[in-house]
């Protein structure tokens, strides 16, 4: 089992953020007599992907609802639609992205051609 503190370094999260997945129902602790969280250490796997959850721009109740499906393989036809209207708009933003960074090289390219020489 492992302290708060522990498994938030491994995670790469704050404590705070940690009691906030718990306060959400996306994080489950057991408590010592003293009061003190212990955790699995599968919560720094589960805490690792509510994290990419929430970079996909799922919010809290988003993520507490596919997290069981996540277990059971069983999701709701209005879920998957959400999670593929997600999925989709990060595909819009990777090309979007891809595009401006393939435009920057192409600048670089012609800057570093007119680059004076060293006098």
């Amino acid at each position: 089992m492992l302290r708060i503190g522990e498994v938030a370094a491994r995670a790469g999260v704050s404590v705070r953020a940690l009691r906030y997945y718990e306060e959400q129902g996306l994080l489950e602790a057991a408590r010592t007599p003293s009061g003190q969280r212990r955790y699995p250490e599968s919560a720094v796997g589960r805490v690792r992907f509510v994290q990419q959850l929430y970079a996909a721009g799922l919010s809290s109740k988003d993520v507490l609802e596919v997290l069981p499906c996540v277990h059971t393989g069983v999701a709701t036809p209005a879920m998957l639609a959400r999670l593929t209207k997600q999925r989709d708009g990060i595909d819009r933003q990777i090309a979007e992205l891809t595009a401006a960074r393939e435009r920057l090289a192409e600048i670089i390219r012609i800057g570093e051609q007119h680059v004076p020489a060293p006098a």
